[in-house]
């Protein structure tokens, strides 16, 4: 009975220890970005099957060291698992591992680059797939490799939620050929000798995939009639690292046009190479543009030739200027224009100019403030030259590129009545760059020197242009000097997020008022003027710590707060095993005393 009282005591202090030992955690389906070293998610992902899904994450460095080369992609190695898994069936066992929820395409797994990211920094980074039409509804763990110095990889997850896609009528284009398109939405660019001719060509990715290490290579020739330029350059060609599904890249171009060339138009044949993927092999794309050229006009082939065709007056734009020189959409600007008789000894006399604005969507991109953009001119003689002037208005809504305004001429000359011809002018038009800040979270609000406060909002661009390297920088004599926080490029629409730790340095002797800066770059890396907003954080002098506990009525061997556990379902096992201590002594003690009874019957028997 000892024996087995022992193994009672043995086993009930076994199951406490272990009882004791066990942390009461929550199972859960999803992985735990808390293993994360560097990513971090503010919302799950959400996507549907057989649709493109885009995770925004946030990259931090909580480190002391600059982090280089830094670049995120997918991980393959999870979808070759599963890949192997499936196929791995002569056992007849079902693979339960994790499954890679991805389409998997050439450019599945291209790494997006993040460069450097500064010590106790963060940088916005998001990556796009198609989910997989075969998958269940439900959350998934998408497995992230992270580069850092290019070779050190480390494994990363987040989680996303997808849904069954209801949309079954989706016919989906071909993604698989990258088409591009050249001149979309421009005028033809016109030129007259012998000016040089200044012109952008429209170069777009037609298709819904990126295409990478894009050369576009300008085919020459010596031929005056197939190519109206002077080839003064060795090289035409314009390399781009990336262009994206959808988007448009303008080429520009500055020639000088051949003194043989006659009038027309001349097709500009494109050799355009491209990769599918970053690593994807080299391909080919032929497109052709058209260009015009005026200058002296073709002999028949007879050998006849047109007196007034030879001896009219040639109306070219001599030069031209913008007042003031920076058009702003919605803005008021007068334009200034110098026309000169090109011609060395035919006079032009009844000159009409009318003035065609470039048109998006139906509408007019420049509008004259009188309502007129007509001009009359009774004579230009041979090298003389005219000015005019008109008061426009550049459209509010228009985009922020170069819009052309066609000058048509009609006048007589001599011994050609009634002669036609354009000329076009490009004028540059910008957007104003606008954003506005969300709610200025500080938390805490107060604190004391040497503490910290986590100081959070979002930067929303409301303009229409991009908004470049924006930073932001705190000021104030009571927080430690601020240095300058990357929050990134922000697109149109799009918002940027502000996450800094501020420490106090002193305390506040004014109204608490921190000044926040913020400034950014335009696409000509020409930084902004800051604009000024204003939070109240209130610094106090440090708390001193008095650690002489003799006054206080605490035991020496106090113990730390205990858990829901300790508290109650512990003592509630050492009782159960008490209780049954007490029972098992009472049973022996029970047990003896009737072996004792029964021995002392025998002896009396005896």
């Amino acid at each position: 009975m000892k024996m087995k009282c022992k193994r009672v005591l043995i086993c009930l202090l076994t199951v406490l220890t272990v009882l004791g030992g066990i942390p009461v955690t929550a199972g859960a389906a999803q992985y735990s970005i808390q293993k994360n070293t560097y990513l971090d998610v503010r919302s799950t992902p959400t996507g549907k099957t057989g649709q493109n899904i885009t995770m925004n994450m946030v990259f931090t460095n909580d480190g002391s060291e600059d982090l280089h080369d830094v670049s995120i992609r997918l991980d393959d190695d999870a979808a070759e698992e599963e890949y192997n898994a499936e196929f791995d069936t002569e056992d007849g066992e079902t693979y339960s591992g994790a499954v890679f929820p991805f389409e998997i395409t050439s450019s599945t797994f291209d790494p997006k680059k993040l460069g450097t990211v500064r010590a106790g920094s963060s940088r916005n980074v998001s990556l796009t797939a198609r989910v997989r039409r075969d998958i269940s509804e439900g959350y998934y763990a998408v497995p992230i490799l992270i580069s850092i110095n290019g070779t050190d990889y480390r494994p990363e997850s987040i989680n996303i939620w997808i849904t069954k896609s209801t949309d079954t009528t989706e016919s989906e284009e071909d993604s698989g050929t990258i088409h591009f398109e050249l001149g979309e939405n421009q005028s033809t660019p016109t030129g007259a000798y012998p000016d040089v001719m200044n012109f952008t060509i429209n170069l777009r990715n037609s298709s819904d995939i990126s295409a990478f290490d894009v050369n576009a290579r300008m085919v020459l020739s010596e031929d005056s009639t197939k190519f109206p330029f002077e080839i003064n350059d060795g090289n035409y060609n314009r390399h781009y690292d990336r262009i994206g599904g959808g988007e448009t890249v303008q080429i520009p171009y500055s020639m000088a046009i051949r003194e043989d060339t006659y009038t027309g138009y001349y097709p500009i044949t494109f050799n355009i190479e491209y990769r599918d993927s970053s690593e994807g092999e080299i391909q080919t794309s032929e497109e052709t543009f058209y260009v015009r050229v005026i200058n002296k006009e073709k002999e028949e082939e007879s050998g006849e030739f047109n007196a007034n065709d030879r001896t009219r007056a040639r109306i070219i734009v001599d030069s031209f200027r913008t007042e003031p020189e920076t058009v702003y959409a919605g803005e008021e600007f007068e334009l200034i224009l110098t026309m000169k008789n090109a011609s060395q000894d035919v006079p032009a006399s009844n000159l009409l100019f009318t003035l065609e604005s470039e048109k998006v969507s139906e509408s007019a991109v420049f509008t004259t403030d009188a309502g007129s953009s007509s001009f009359v001119v009774n004579s230009l003689g041979a090298g003389q030259s005219t000015e005019l002037r008109v008061r426009m208005i550049a459209g509010a809504g228009v985009d922020q590129r170069t819009y052309a305004i066609t000058i048509n001429e009609k006048y007589d000359s001599p011994e050609y009545k009634n002669a036609e011809e354009k000329v076009t002018v490009d004028i540059p038009v910008r957007q104003v760059s606008r954003l506005n800040t969300g709610t200025i979270e500080v938390m805490p609000e107060s604190i004391s020197v040497g503490s910290e406060t986590n100081v959070m909002f979002s930067i929303n661009n409301t303009g229409k242009v991009q908004l470049y390297n924006v930073m932001v920088t705190f000021q104030s004599d009571s927080i430690e000097e601020s240095k300058d926080n990357y929050v990134g490029n922000i697109k149109p629409g799009e918002t940027g997020n502000v996450d800094v730790m501020l420490t106090g340095v002193a305390p506040t002797m004014d109204d608490g008022k921190v000044k926040i800066l913020i400034t950014y770059e335009d696409e000509n890396g020409v930084a902004s003027q800051p604009i000024e907003k204003e939070m109240t954080l209130m610094v106090t002098e440090a708390m001193e710590q008095d650690f002489d506990m003799s006054g206080m009525d605490i035991p020496v061997d106090a113990e730390p707060e205990q858990t829901v556990f300790q508290k109650f379902l512990i003592p509630g096992a050492v009782g159960a095993a008490v209780v049954i201590l007490v029972l098992a002594v009472v049973v022996v003690k029970r047990r003896k005393k009737k072996k004792a009874a029964l021995e002392e019957d025998m002896d009396d028997e005896i």
